[in-house]
């Protein structure tokens, strides 16, 4: 067979990039792997006990009041904020952990050896967080919205009790009833829980970048998290340097501001959680805007990382 002939031919499906087979075996390995490692069962124990303590908080309901709700919105503040707190900390962590561990047990030797595209072997990897992150997160809104449920019910009762016995007007009791289950369950609040997943993909993407250019856990944790805080405050930053509205800004500093937007995501996009707790609306417009936002960051994450590992001899 001629050169030509075997230049010409086109590669097998099994050997192109993007396989959806071999992208999900990676995505699940790496799944079970993370699940298996003993310092996120401790993460997730904390998280756990955080959310389920709200249970606990006992409190006594005398009058018609807003206590009630007072009550419903500290469980849910402190719900996300854990949330928030153990996602940031897993997306970072796990995924500073991949590259070096593979390349430790000799494990990412193996697989490239296969042969397995560069590219896969990182989407897998990636999707193996991102599959972690969610399953995590799911489950600790599951126990939000049942611990939720069973203090809006105790509230409810208790101010229903206390509004009959102070003689409140069927249309008062009717109005403060609905602002209080406004605290309980909402499609909002899941939808809070999703832009906390939202973030942290962000985060999980960036993460994986930083790993491809040093295979020191260490460092990629400690740049990962610089990262988060710079993207809380370079929208902040970038406000000011470009003078408020940034009216009559040369379009030099324009493109310097949105290269700095490029590179540092803007995690204050994510934050919608101060204005569901207070119990406004989160409309599905905001969180496509922000799933799209959040798909534009992990495409240009992975294809630098998939990039940069591509020159790296393994």
């Amino acid at each position: 067979m001629t050169a030509t002939a075997t230049a010409g031919r086109s590669v097998p499906p099994s050997n192109r990039p993007l396989n959806p087979r071999r992208v999900g075996v990676l995505m699940f390995h790496t799944f079970t792997q993370l699940v298996r490692m003993k310092v996120f069962y401790f993460m997730g124990f904390f998280a756990v006990i955080l959310l389920a303590s709200n249970l606990f908080n006992l409190q006594s309901f005398g009058q018609p009041d807003m206590e009630g709700m007072d009550v419903l919105r500290t469980i849910r503040s402190w719900s996300l904020g854990a949330m928030t707190l153990f996602s940031t900390v897993l997306a970072i962590v796990a995924t500073a952990l991949l590259l070096p561990k593979d390349v430790e047990d000799r494990t990412l030797y193996t697989i490239l050896a296969k042969p397995v595209p560069r590219l896969d072997y990182l989407t897998g990897k990636l999707l193996g967080v991102l599959l972690l992150l969610f399953s995590s997160l799911f489950l600790m809104d599951l126990l939000m919205s049942g611990v939720l449920a069973l203090r809006m019910h105790d509230v409810v009762n208790s101010q229903l009790a206390a509004a009959a016995k102070a003689n409140w007007p069927a249309d008062q009791i009717a109005a403060m009833r609905v602002q209080t289950e406004a605290q309980g369950v909402t499609w909002s609040l899941h939808g809070a829980v999703f832009a906390v997943f939202l973030r942290s993909a962000v985060m999980a993407s960036a993460a994986l970048l930083i790993s491809t250019f040093s295979t020191s856990t260490l460092f990629t944790t400690i740049i990962g998290f610089l990262l988060y805080f710079i993207g809380n405050f370079q929208a902040d930053a970038r406000h000011a340097a470009l003078g408020g509205t940034g009216e009559g800004t040369g379009p030099l500093a324009k493109a310097a501001g949105l290269g700095i937007a490029v590179i540092f995501p803007d995690f204050q996009l994510f934050n919608v959680i101060d204005s569901v707790i207070e119990g406004a609306a989160f409309p599905l417009s905001s969180l496509g805007m922000l799933t799209g936002v959040t798909a534009f960051y992990v495409i240009l994450h992975l294809f630098v990382s998939w990039l940069v590992f591509s020159g790296k001899e393994f």
